[in-house]
């Protein structure tokens, strides 16, 4: 079995942890936002927009959470492997690395394409 160091991992997951952090602070401003819409709009398809915003920033946030959960998880499981092997970690620990850091990849940018309807919506009504 190849072995593979860890310092790219370390690095990787440490800086999806701080864009996890980035994307929940800007969950709450979009939410702060969104909330001066819902103050000054009440037509039904504002309404309907509204509802849709509020739905998907709760989804994100919950994913984003359960994703820095599978982080820690993934930091743990290394940690645990360096206790045995010194500097070095195995290939399923890598692939479960990987698997996580395709989801934060993903979930950047389909968080980004939902800030960017958002602000395309904010424009209209605000």
């Amino acid at each position: 079995m190849s072995q593979i160091n860890i310092k790219y991992i370390k690095n990787l997951n440490n800086d999806c942890l701080r864009g996890i952090e980035f994307y929940k602070q800007e969950l709450g401003f979009l939410q702060e936002r969104l909330e001066e819409i819902s103050t000054d709009n009440t037509a039904r398809e504002v309404r309907e927009k509204i509802e849709h915003f509020q739905n998907q920033f709760l989804i994100h946030g919950n994913y984003l959470d359960g994703l820095k959960h599978e982080i820690h998880v993934n930091d743990k499981s290394i940690e645990d492997e360096l206790l045995k092997t010194g500097a070095f970690v195995s290939e399923n620990i890598v692939a479960e690395h990987k698997r996580i850091h395709e989801q934060y990849m993903d979930e950047e940018k389909i968080f980004n394409e939902l800030r960017h309807e958002f602000n395309r919506f904010a424009a209209v009504w605000m």
